[in-house]
């Protein structure tokens, strides 16, 4: 099997070299830490798996907040604690907050009694009742499941063996997404994913992922693009594509399960 570069959260991110190196040790203490305020949080955090980190901790600290374990106007536990329960870089942890902060969720006070505080839901953020009426028409968890099973076996079949066309039409897809201006990304990305399916020899397989693409797309859409996000999903397009160009069915087919579970977390967070 060829190598596949892990993702994202056991190397610090660029530009902050050393800062994340470290990412495991410190969760060796991360059991039980909390405000007294929280309702015991450790019960919803957990350690996240590694090749989503970034959406995964999202997911949980969006919960964590959806449950109402911190009221408004309590402070989340202190970043060291979140970080050791999620084992998660602090790097990688303030970008989860910097993420609720733009969504008008929490916010960060400095000083000797600063922190990240919980902001009152006095508004939904922008499109939260667009989402909430389209899913109440669909079985997200069912459609999110369906998603995996025909992107993984894409990917694997793809593998197996494409048409000779089919190395290029990859990598022009890949470039289109590399290259997309953040309103045209979506788009893009979902060119390249419905590129995969379309080589993976199976006409019904491609049939149904383009349907139901169309319903996660009506979900995604009213969700927020998020930067970090976009960057990671970039790093698992590449994976993929370069398993496919390799024949490694095997890695294909993970990395892609790896990467329509990020896409599942981001949503399962907003949903919440």
């Amino acid at each position: 099997m060829a190598t596949r570069q892990r993702a994202d959260d056991t190397r610090p991110a660029a530009g902050t070299a050393g800062t994340a190196a470290a990412e495991g040790a410190a969760a060796d203490t991360s059991g039980g830490g909390s405000d007294a305020a929280t309702g015991r949080p450790d019960s919803v955090l957990r350690p996240v798996r590694a090749g989503n980190g970034f959406e995964e901790a999202l997911e949980q600290v969006l919960q964590l907040l959806r449950l109402g374990l911190v009221p408004p106007g309590e402070r989340l536990p202190p970043e060291r604690e979140l970080s050791q329960q999620l084992r998660i870089s602090r790097v990688t942890l303030r970008e989860v907050l910097k993420v609720l902060q733009d969504q008008n969720m929490v916010e960060s006070r400095r000083g000797r009694y600063g922190g990240t505080f919980v902001l009152p839901r006095t508004a939904a953020p922008d499109g939260s009742g667009e989402l909430r009426r389209r899913i109440a028409a669909v079985d997200v968890e069912d459609t999110l499941r369906f998603r995996e099973v025909l992107e993984a076996g894409a990917a694997g079949l793809c593998a197996e063996g494409l048409p000779a066309d089919g190395g290029a039409r990859l990598r022009a897809a890949l470039d289109a997404t590399r290259g997309a201006r953040l309103e045209d990304y979506r788009r893009q990305d979902t060119l390249l994913h419905l590129t995969l399916a379309e080589l993976s020899g199976s006409r019904t397989l491609a049939t149904q992922y383009a349907a139901v693409r169309a319903t996660l797309n009506e979900l995604l859409d009213c969700i927020p693009l998020l930067v970090r996000n976009l960057e990671h999903s970039q790093r698992q397009h590449a994976a993929v594509v370069e398993a496919v160009l390799d024949r490694d069915a095997d890695a294909a087919r993970e990395m892609m399960r790896e990467h329509c579970g990020g896409t599942a977390a981001l949503l399962r967070g907003f949903l919440a």
